[in-house]
């Protein structure tokens, strides 16, 4: 039997995307600081999903989220 995914590689992306958007975490600072406003239930869940998308938590933010497209108001 397969476990459904709360944390999609997409959901992820956005929690991060809002962190950054609050300024709490750094582009540069690694996904592992993602862990720190992450229940820790979830965490191996995320680290899982991570490594699925070939993505380790010493990499940088900036190389989860990828380049960032800003809009004009």
């Amino acid at each position: 039997m397969v476990q459904a995914t709360l944390y999609s590689l997409d959901v992820i992306k956005d929690e991060a995307r809002e962190l950054l958007r609050q300024k709490l975490i750094s582009r540069h600072q690694s996904i592992y600081t993602l862990r720190w406003y992450i229940p820790n239930r979830d965490w191996d869940e995320i680290e899982s999903e991570l490594e699925r998308n070939d993505f380790l938590s010493r990499y940088r933010i900036v190389d989860l989220i990828g380049r960032e497209e800003w809009r004009e108001d």
